[in-house]
């Protein structure tokens, strides 16, 4: 029986927070979470490892923490936004294995920025990079008693600028467009019990023009005499099924998609009968995968899932599923009421998406965010379009490098099978490279990263620096705060465009040039509404009816340009001080939500052209 990706660990207590399965695209039956009330404690002199508070904390630590909220949220049961760099964690840890053959896993979702961990005593595991999960087999660190405890310490520099922070302030109150820090664990914390044989790693890349999908596959154990069952569904009908015998621990295998003849009916999408991933139908292909052992015996099974969708430049187009197709993104940086970059359940990630949609926007770009798997479920299933991006850095440096590369690989390593990401963006307006004119080390990290990400993921587009100062890329991204007269002159033209220096920065960099990449103006408006003081945004109306009737104006000469290939709206909530969201922090509508859609949706001439040529009506923009 499939899991429910949506249900707690069977044996979670009903008040666990966040007690949905935290890794959707690779569920098993068995789990159990580890949210909730831990011991806690500020280790401001950094004794910690000298006195040994892993091997017994009880002494240490007397604070309580609701985990996985960091401590500076409201709903840590904490709240303290006064800087700590070093936080130490425990609480007891159940063993659920039900054989003394298995083999006990403790993952993290996330720990920023730097984590140790102890169980009994015995470290099993350390990790740098604050946005992506680690595990460890701590089956050995068991003592042989009847009781076991887990000890985390998390490291988190608030001074360190060579540390991925995306938009988490270095000081102690936010300010401008940088809000309150995150430390230490922010995402779900659990156990499985698995065996010794057993999966390790899933990727399905999908190929719509042959209508196949490759499983790449690989599992930890001795892989002599074993197999992998492979079954893929779609709606219930059974595609493939397939016992692959192995002979090492990794394959790669290509299957075909089409439906059997006589079942295309149950299909809609292509002329070859696959069921296409877009979003207006977001159709997802079920996977079911078993390990069976030498003897035949299924020692574990995992349920996934793929999208058949393929994002691709052709002849200077933005294609989706192999029609031109019209970008609508808004802003979005995942900060969530009280729980800061955690959102308190994951009915919140679900909201923000199905917000977004009835605000007429067909997807994100995630904002220097890695962001929970749940959501990117979410947009999987709901059908939203995602660019993911990743958190910069703010002073150049050796060390600054290494993190970067070294958590952006884990970042496509983790999210690569989810149909719903389109783009990968590693750097933000120079963030981390401010000198790509006169220092060769900065530009070859922005060339170097846009090479690593396509070695990676040949299947999406990447735009190596979003926003201006473009050395490569595969979209050419503009980010321009200008009343809708300027941009509307601005971008009436090619020329026009390529000659602007919005923000007063150039749109290439060095000796680089347009060589014919779709453009996006993928940041613009940022209007907030008068009233606080103390809240502010790119540029500021009366009220309600002001905000619709700018945001229309702004929409409208973006979608009027005949060169812009679509757009990202700043933004979709309010964040702290940053008040120039559609919706407030607590997610209400600032203006009627249907006309707010209404100017989102603007329709875009589907004759429009692109470098003196245009398309014709029978060929249409897809703009769903």
């Amino acid at each position: 029986m499939t899991p429910d990706p949506t249900a707690g660990a069977p044996d979670a207590a009903p008040d666990v927070p966040r007690p949905e399965y935290p890794r959707p695209r690779l569920r098993r039956e068995r789990w159990h979470n580890l949210n909730g009330p831990w011991a806690f404690g500020f280790d401001d002199d950094d004794r910690g490892i000298a006195e040994r508070w892993y091997a017994g904390s009880a002494a240490h630590l007397d604070r309580r923490i609701t985990v996985p909220f960091c401590y500076q949220s409201e709903l840590s049961g904490i709240d303290d936004r006064t800087p700590h760099d070093v936080v130490w964690y425990a609480r007891p840890l159940p063993d659920v294995r039900t054989s003394p053959d298995e083999r006990l896993l403790l993952h993290f979702g996330a720990v920023d920025h730097r984590a140790t961990v102890w169980v009994d005593g015995h470290r099993v595991a350390e990790h740098e990079g604050g946005h992506t999960p680690f595990s460890a087999d701590v089956t050995d660190a068991l003592s042989d008693t009847d009781t076991h405890e887990v000890v985390v310490r998390a490291e988190d520099p608030y001074l360190d600028l060579t540390i991925p922070r995306g938009k988490q302030y270095w000081r102690e109150r936010p300010d401008g467009i940088f809000y309150t820090p995150t430390t230490g664990i922010w995402q779900t914390v659990w156990l499985e019990p698995v065996a010794p044989l057993r999966l390790d790693r899933v990727q399905l890349t999908p190929d719509v023009d042959a209508a196949s999908v490759t499983l790449d596959l690989g599992v930890t154990g001795p892989p002599e005499g074993a197999a992998v069952g492979v079954v893929v569904s779609f709606d219930g009908l059974a595609l493939v099924d397939d016992l692959v015998r192995l002979t090492d621990c990794a394959f790669e295998r290509s299957y075909s998609v089409l439906p059997p003849s006589g079942a295309i009916d149950a299909y809609i999408g292509d002329e070859q009968g696959i069921a296409l991933w877009r979003p207006d139908d977001p159709c997802l292909y079920d996977v079911h995968l078993e390990v069976l052992d030498r003897d035949g015996a299924r020692v574990d099974a995992v349920d996934t899932y793929f999208g058949m969708r393929k994002i691709a430049v052709r002849d200077g187009w933005i294609e989706l599923n192999n029609r031109p197709f019209y970008q609508r993104l808004v802003l979005d940086q995942g900060y969530f009421p009280g729980g800061l970059l955690t959102a308190p359940t994951d009915a919140d990630l679900r909201r923000d998406i199905e917000l977004a949609k009835a605000l007429g926007f067909n997807g994100a770009r995630k904002h220097q965010k890695v962001e929970d798997p749940r959501w990117l479920y979410w947009a999987d299933r709901l059908g939203f379009l995602v660019w993911s991006e990743m958190p910069s850095v703010y002073r150049w440096s050796g060390a600054g490098v290494t993190r970067v590369v070294a958590t952006w690989q884990e970042v496509i390593e983790r999210d690569r099978s989810h149909p719903c990401i389109v783009a990968w963006v590693p750097v933000n307006e120079s963030w981390g490279v401010p000198r790509q004119r006169t220092d060769p080390r900065h530009s070859s990290l922005v060339l170097a990263l846009h090479h690593l990400t396509h070695a990676l993921d040949a299947t999406r587009l990447v735009i190596a620096n979003d926003g201006w100062e473009h050395a490569v890329g595969d979209v050419l991204t503009i980010h321009d705060y200008s009343d809708a007269t300027t941009l509307s002159q601005r971008y009436g033209s090619l020329e026009s465009a390529l000659a602007s220096q919005p923000q007063g920065r150039p749109i290439f960099v060095g000796t680089h040039g347009y060589v014919s990449q779709p453009i996006l103006l993928s940041e613009f408006g940022g209007i907030s509404l008068e009233g606080d003081p103390d809240s502010w945004g790119y540029d500021v109306v009366a009220d309600s009816e002001g905000l619709r009737k700018q945001y229309t104006d702004l929409v409208g000469a973006v979608v009027s340009s005949p060169i812009l290939q679509g757009f990202c709206w700043t933004q979709l909530t309010d964040i702290e001080q940053e008040a120039n969201g559609l919706l407030t922090f607590d997610r209400r509508p600032k203006a009627d939500l249907d006309a707010l859609r209404s100017a989102t949706r603007q329709q875009k001439d589907n004759r429009w052209t692109f470098r003196g040529r245009r398309r014709s009506a029978a060929d249409p923009v897809e703009t769903s």
